[in-house]
């Protein structure tokens, strides 16, 4: 008898970050290692990982990470894993290679090269567990599922999916693989939510082909189109129809650059002629209705990138008079005041706007169809919804009950949460560490709360600053105060503010002067809580004061 856990350090009751663990007796299976690309409250973080630090404090029971395709949600974290854990890194040859170029591009995990490259046929042996792979469709080739083999019975986690009967080659689904996978005994199914609450169903990449060329054809001027840099089909759909078309391709962006070299390198990615690709300082030698211009970012919606180009600040590239700005990604929900505000710039900008969504549906996740499908072919007997918000593993919930599932064999985890299959059954048993890793510059899980809070009060409230040079030997004021404002109030129109501020710190320091027992974190405390009430009182805002009080040398000159 196996023991049998699963633990989710991320990828539930959010969208992004996906990280699940099985364990199998005492080997640790890590699948998938994504990041998550923070909201707009967490101020400069640049990315936000899963918790480590259960994986830390276990890293010798890690028989491998197992990986089920390159989008950053899925590989985005690796290079701060490995930074401090060696374990081998499983995945297809695209995976693979995007795999390496996160881990390049942060220099954290220097020297690390236990990569290995397996393919939907591969099967890992394992004491007494298996690990095998089976082919899946999603918006990056090379994506797959995965399926853990133990004695207990099989672990499937399908990483991102969707099913299209029509899907090209590269990208099509093995429904004989994952048949065989639900002929055997399904212990418990970990499925994609990402898509779960949808009320309308995908349409084929081919109609979105077809949409793509009529848009194409009829535009006059420039066409930007914009879509996410690690969505390969799109942008060999985009290669495709602009030569049809009679465009000319230009590529903004390093992220682009790379991922369209790898992608090439690799035959996941195929260019029809040799010159359809031109160098962006080329763009002036051709005519408007000659060039298509292909601009992606890194997190979910390439919306940043527009919004510079909207305000004449890009690099490379800034919109004009009667050009086609083309939005070929399914925005979230989480983005739809983002995109109002970036479709609002574009227009002051004079260009126009299309969304791919206002035509058709074009996710890359499961329908609720799909869902119930994947369920229906894999028949678990224990069901945990992954990869989305509550409401969308809430939703999935539902649908794997309407397929037959009882609600006492569904599970809906939350980060740590720990899920055993022990004496017959599956239990929620408990918790591991798990939560939040802030990634602010070169900083790993330094970034916390009051850092968070003093960011948010400087952007809102601004910055008070007191100058103060004192003698405690004369017990006497030497200089100041002298006050200095920063995104709280205007200098100049506040002399009045700003005169009974000084008063109000000269008042202080005198009193602290003269008392037997001075403290400078009291004083420091006192000047701060004085102008904190009046500046409220005055302003009902509430800056950070910082108190900068200086002594005169006690040295003095012998005659």
């Amino acid at each position: 008898m196996s023991k049998v856990r699963i633990i989710s350090l991320g990828g539930v009751r959010e969208s992004g970050k996906n990280m699940y663990l099985v364990e199998v007796d005492d080997l640790i299976f890590v699948l998938d290692c994504g990041l998550l690309y923070p909201e707009n409250e967490l101020l400069g973080i640049d990315v936000v990982i899963p918790d480590f630090t259960y994986l830390e404090e276990n890293k010798n029971k890690i028989a491998g990470i197992f990986l089920t395709h390159g989008h950053a949600d899925a590989v985005g974290a690796l290079p701060y894993l490995l930074q401090n854990i060696d374990a081998p890194v499983f995945g297809t040859g695209l995976t693979i290679a995007l795999a390496k170029l996160a881990v390049d591009s942060t220099g954290l995990a220097t020297g690390f090269e236990d990569y290995h490259v397996i393919d939907e046929n591969t099967e890992i042996e394992f004491e007494n567990t298996s690990v095998r792979f089976f082919r899946t469709t999603h918006t990056i080739p090379d994506s797959v599922g995965i399926c853990v083999k133990t004695e207990e019975g099989s672990v499937v986690y399908t990483g991102d999916f969707k099913f299209d009967q029509s899907a090209s080659p590269m990208y099509r689904t093995d429904y004989g693989k994952i048949t065989d996978i639900g002929e055997g005994r399904v212990l418990a199914l970990l499925s994609d939510s990402g898509d779960a609450e949808s009320t309308t169903e995908n349409v084929s990449d081919r109609k979105i082909e077809e949409e793509m060329l009529d848009t194409f054809i009829n535009a006059e001027g420039r066409i930007i189109v914009s879509c996410v840099a690690s969505n390969i089909l799109r942008i060999q759909q985009v290669f495709d129809v602009a030569l049809q078309a009679n465009r000319k391709i230009f590529l903004t962006g390093p992220t682009l650059v790379e991922t369209v070299d790898v992608a090439m390198k690799l035959g996941k990615l195929v260019l029809p002629t040799p010159d359809l690709l031109v160098n962006v300082k080329n763009i002036n030698d051709y005519r408007d209705g000659q060039v298509l211009i292909l601009e992606t970012g890194n997190s979910g919606e390439p919306l940043e990138a527009l919004q510079r180009m909207s305000k004449g600040r890009h690099k490379q590239v800034n919109l004009k008079e009667g050009d086609l700005v083309y939005i070929t990604t399914t925005p979230s929900t989480a983005m739809e005041t983002t995109v109002a505000k970036t479709k609002n710039l574009i227009y002051r900008a004079g260009a126009s706007v299309r969304e791919i969504s206002g035509t058709y549906k074009a996710s890359g996740h499961a329908s609720p169809n799909d869902l119930k499908l994947m369920i229906n072919l894999l028949r678990p007997t224990y069901f945990v919804p992954v990869q989305g918000e509550y409401r969308m593993q809430a939703a999935h919930a539902q649908l794997a009950n309407e397929v037959g599932i009882p609600f006492k064999n569904i599970f809906i985890p939350g980060k740590g949460d720990v899920i055993e299959y022990a004496k017959g059954r599956m239990h929620m048993t408990g918790q591991v560490p798990a939560g939040n890793v802030l990634i602010d510059g070169i900083g790993v899980g330094d970034i916390g709360n009051i850092v968070l809070r003093d960011r948010k009060l400087l952007s809102e409230d601004g910055i008070f600053v007191v100058v103060v040079t004192i003698s405690r030997r004369l017990n006497k004021i030497l200089s100041g105060p002298e006050i200095v404002s920063r995104g709280f109030v205007y200098m100049k129109a506040s002399e009045e503010l700003v005169k009974e501020s000084s008063n109000i710190v000269r008042e202080v320091v005198e009193d602290n002067l003269h008392t037997k027992d001075f403290d400078w974190a009291k004083l420091k405390q006192e000047i701060r809580d004085s102008l904190s009430r009046y500046l409220f009182e005055k302003t009902k805002r509430k800056p950070v004061i910082l108190p900068i009080i200086m002594e005169a040398s006690n040295y003095q000159k012998k005659s």
